[in-house]
């Protein structure tokens, strides 16, 4: 079916509340960073939420000191357990999908490619195989990443069309993750009328990531013990954005989804062309809004491979969705970096994220 061209007035509802209450919403990777931001933002809208995931692997971390866990069904299972989670489906009988449960690191790839391997793309296999059996279901959003594209050290920002690669096994295993999704669609959802998309975020920050290899937790870490957070290379280029720009993406596409499965297909998730910045700018800003911390620059001995630019063409999603980043870069490093602050002097992490959210959708 064609896709009629609409002016982006015609497509400026965003996230809709009365939509999202009541409605029954599976979000696997709920226990990590942008699933927990999605999770609270749902919980927070009416959803009845059922959670996917392995623990936390950080300490502290968003689920916890969210206390995320009261008011959803939470489930700590390896998504790889496909007997484990037909279950839970069966229970839960979700309308929406939103899937995030992945080894989420490039480097961590490096160290355990085979767990890397199996969980993005055996886990994704193994959810998809279950729900194409679901009668509930009528939306699925996948979620992978800005790094499935076969990276050429371009200046050309990425479009959805662009040749699936993947120099490290992270990468690789989310461009794996998009064929994967793609033959699903094409076997099976079409024919049930049944919305299948993926979604292609770019590098996000905000408040209550503590990954280990990620450029703002790592200065968080570093700060705080008052040390200078070491740069491997700061002028590499990436699509930057709050966490909340691709999380308000995700729900919107579901919602038009609901009523138009036609729109299944990829979409980029990224800011504007003018926050394809590089690692120094961000660290830069950072300290500026963070109110102290310094930086070395000490390159990188491993000689792992990494990217030095990457940006994203965000027209098709502007166009089919009506999609537009909010926030400025400097929004962006600012509520992330205030969130920090906040925290470690004892306010509620629950509460950022509320006023944070807030804040947000009185922009959209």
């Amino acid at each position: 079916m064609a896709i009629r061209k609409c002016a982006l007035e015609d497509l400026a509802v965003r996230v809709d509340k009365d939509f999202w209450a009541g409605k029954r919403v599976l979000v696997t990777g709920h226990t990590g960073f942008k699933g927990g931001w999605l999770t609270l933002w749902l919980k927070e809208m009416g959803a009845r939420v059922t959670g996917i995931a392995l623990p936390p692997d950080t300490t502290p971390n968003l689920f916890e000191a969210t206390n995320l866990q009261e008011g959803i069904s939470h489930v700590e299972l390896d998504i790889r357990n496909a007997t484990a989670v037909a279950e839970v489906i069966a229970q839960a009988q979700p309308q929406i999908v939103l899937h995030l449960a992945a080894q989420p690191l490039v480097r961590q790839s490096y160290t355990d490619p085979l767990d890397t391997w199996s969980t993005n793309v055996m886990g994704s296999a193994n959810l998809l195989e279950i729900l194409r059996k679901s009668d509930s279901v009528k939306a699925i959003i996948v979620i992978t990443t800005d790094k499935v594209y076969q990276n050429q050290e371009w200046w050309f920002p990425y479009r959805e069309n662009d040749a699936l690669g993947g120099h490290d096994p992270y990468s690789a295993s989310k461009a794996a993750t998009e064929i994967l999704t793609s033959s699903y669609r094409s076997s099976f959802f079409n024919q049930r009328g049944v919305a299948l998309a993926t979604a292609r975020a770019g590098n996000v920050m905000g408040g209550g990531d503590w990954s280990a290899d990620r450029l703002i937790p790592d200065a968080i870490r570093t700060w705080q013990a008052g040390e200078p957070l070491s740069l491997r290379n700061p002028e590499a280029i990436r699509p930057w954005q709050h966490v909340l720009e691709p999380i308000s993406g995700y729900l919107t596409l579901a919602q038009k989804l609901w009523t138009s499965p036609n729109l299944s297909d990829a979409y980029n998730f990224g800011p504007e062309a003018t926050q394809h910045i590089n690692v120094r700018t961000i660290v830069d800003k950072a300290r500026q809004f963070y109110g102290r911390g310094d930086y070395v620059v000490t390159p990188a001995t491993d000689n792992l491979h990494e990217t030095q630019i990457l940006t994203l063409d965000t027209s098709k999603t502007r166009q089919r969705l009506g999609i537009k980043s909010v926030w400025s870069i400097d929004q962006c490093i600012q509520h992330t970096m205030t969130w920090y602050r906040a925290f470690e002097n004892g306010q509620s992490a629950y509460q950022l994220c509320k006023s944070d959210i807030s804040d947000f959708e009185s922009m959209e």
